[in-house]
Parts: C-alpha cells; structure tokens; sequence
C-alpha cells in the first residue's frame, strides 16, 4: 500500500460535558513535521498527541488543529479573598483617620478593588478528558490516512504506468544502436570509395573506425542499468509501505543513465527519445515527491 503525503482528516468527539473538534492537513516534507495549535489547556496532553499520530504518520508536514468547547458551565469560579478586602479595609481607615476625612466605603465599592475577587479556571481532568480527545484523534487520522492511501493509489498506478512507458523507451535505444552504427559504416564506406576511386580500401582501417565510433556511441551499460533501475521502482511502488525516500534515490539513479545516454546520442531519433525519456524521469521524481 503506498501512502501519499498529503491529505486531510476531520474528527469530532462531543458529549454532554464537552466538544472536542480534530482536523489534521499535511503535505510533503523530507522528514516527519508535526506543529499543533490547541487551547492552552490542553498542553499538558500534548505528547500523548503526538505519539499517537505518530502511530499513522511516518512522513510529511501535518498541521493539527484541536478545538476544545467545556459545555458544563463549571469551567471557572469566583473565589472571594477576605485577607486582601481587609487589608484595603484597614487601610482605608487609615487615610480617614490621616487626613480627618469621612470613610464612605460601601461593599460594592471594595469589591472592585484588585484581587479582592478573581476568576479561577476549574482543574482540568485530565485522564476524563483523554478518552474523548483521542477518540477526536483517532477520527481524524482514520479520514487522513483514507484520504492519502487514496491519492497514494493514483499515484502508484500512474507511476506504473510510466514505468512502463520508458521501458518502451530503452527498448528503442537499445534496437537503434545496432542500426546507427550500420548506417555510420555504411556512410564511411561511401565516403571511402569516393575518395579512393580506384583504389583498393583498407577494411582492417575501416573496421577500426567503426570500432572507434562504436565505443563513443555505445550505451549498453547505461540502458542495462536504466532498465535495472526502472523495473526496481515498479516492484518497489508494488511492495508499498514507506518507500519514498527510496524512490527518490532510484529516481536520482535513472536520471543520471538517462543524462549520459543524451549526451552519447549521435542520432535525432535516439535523442528525442532520450529527451522524453529525461522528461517522464523528472515527471516521476516530482510525483515521488509526495510519496511518504
């Protein structure tokens, strides 16, 4: 099974105490890249996250995004601090007396003063809340992993098939090798007898010449290992499991036979298809790209 890098993936886990939203997107990165963006009060599970969505994730950069609603209504309280309200109390009594002025301060009034009442959030419950957000979790990396074996599919099947394609490819080259090295004798004869006329013509001469050319031209072991590269990417991409990083390589591979190939070609027709063959080359590495 191949698995591409990008994908998304939505899960959603709500009760009567609370709502918790998962989404995760990724796209293609070198190595595994996980950034998440949560309430803060729910960092303190931030690596019980991750360890989880590193079970389905080998590869890429996700982007997650938790959303965390508490529908109790108990998710704060007001707490009263006597010891501050008197000591404001006591020192307001004071400037009355400091400066003989009329202490009119009402209850109200003191209430507003800082920190006589605060706002305190309720303790999270952590191992109550951990089965709902990894319910959320495991929603949401169940789409996510659906939707990239999906794209992974399409990418293994197209792929294929252009495996196929610069199979067809080498088989050209290596079938018009004999016939350019035919037509290069045969012009060199030509050559040969015109320059000759009556002259007799050195076949031992003119077979070294062809030799020589031969061995320019010559591109066995370049399609040899073309061809070895080629049929390792179709059983690799059959395999399945986490090969894009092998992939990438094989693919470094045959764009280095394929660059040496061009540059001996001493024919148009072989050139062109060296150059397509370049193309389908670069095609595949950039699909490769998003293969985990």
């Amino acid at each position: 099974m191949i698995n591409s890098m990008t994908g998304f993936g939505h899960g959603e886990y709500a009760d009567d105490r609370c709502k918790i939203v998962v989404e995760i997107k990724a796209v293609n990165h070198r190595y595994l890249d996980i950034s998440m963006k949560m309430p803060k009060k729910l960092n303190c599970m931030e690596n019980l996250i991750r360890n989880l969505l590193k079970s389905g994730i080998r590869r890429g950069k996700a982007d997650v995004f938790i959303s965390y609603e508490d529908l109790t209504e108990k998710t704060a309280h007001v707490r009263y601090h006597k010891e501050i309200a008197a000591a404001y109390l006591e020192h307001l009594k004071q400037m009355a007396d400091d400066f003989s002025i009329e202490n009119d301060i009402r209850a109200s009034q003191l209430s507003k003063f800082p920190e006589v009442f605060t706002l305190e959030e309720q303790p999270l419950d952590e191992e109550g809340l951990w089965p709902a957000l990894e319910t959320a979790c495991r929603q949401a990396l169940a789409q996510f992993s659906e939707a990239r074996n999906t794209e992974g599919e399409h990418l293994k099947e197209d792929l294929l098939e252009k495996c196929s394609k610069m199979l067809s490819y080498v088989d050209y080259i290596e079938e018009r090798s004999p016939q350019i090295l035919a037509k290069y004798r045969e012009r060199l004869e030509g050559k040969v007898k015109e320059l000759l006329a009556d002259t007799q013509m050195d076949e031992s001469r003119l077979a070294m010449e062809v030799t020589i050319f031969a061995d320019k031209i010559c591109v066995d072991e370049e399609t040899v290992r073309l061809r070895s590269h080629i049929n390792s990417t179709a059983s690799t991409l059959k395999e399945g499991g986490a090969v894009g990083r092998k992939l990438d390589f094989i693919a470094q591979e045959m764009n280095r036979e394929a660059n040496t190939i061009l540059s001996k070609a001493n024919d148009l027709e072989t050139s062109q298809v060296a150059i397509s063959l370049k193309t389908d080359i670069e095609k595949v590495r950039e699909q490769i790209q998003n293969i985990e």
